[in-house]
């Protein structure tokens, strides 16, 4: 399994992002797939967890603001991020059944 995280930035408070996550070796669609944040000194923090079924589970901190669209391309998973806080400054990273990415990082800053 390998993930690949990409489409971090620095952003304006109140701006967007959309981050991807390409996955391959064996992963044959997005159900069991999520995002996790860690900030300096913090520890890691779910973003959205995709469960067996499919159904979402987003974190307290990001709900309403941040959505996995059901859409996504081929082997890829999106983490749409509106109204961007400088608190959700971290790295973001994705995971798979324990596996993880090597993370983006996300600068919410003026």
């Amino acid at each position: 399994v390998q993930l690949t995280e990409s489409g971090g930035g620095l952003v304006q408070p109140g701006g967007s992002l959309r981050l991807s996550c390409s996955f391959s070796g064996g992963i044959l669609d997005i159900n069991g797939l999520g995002w996790y944040r860690q900030a300096p000194g913090k520890e890691r923090e779910l973003v959205a967890m995709i469960s067996s079924r499919g159904n979402i589970n987003y974190g307290d901190s990001v709900k309403g603001r941040f959505t996995i669209p059901r859409n996504n391309a081929k082997n890829t998973l999106y983490l749409e991020m509106n109204s961007l806080k400088p608190e959700d400054t971290a790295v973001y990273c994705c995971t798979y059944r324990g596996t993880w990415g090597q993370g983006t990082q996300v600068t919410v800053s003026s």
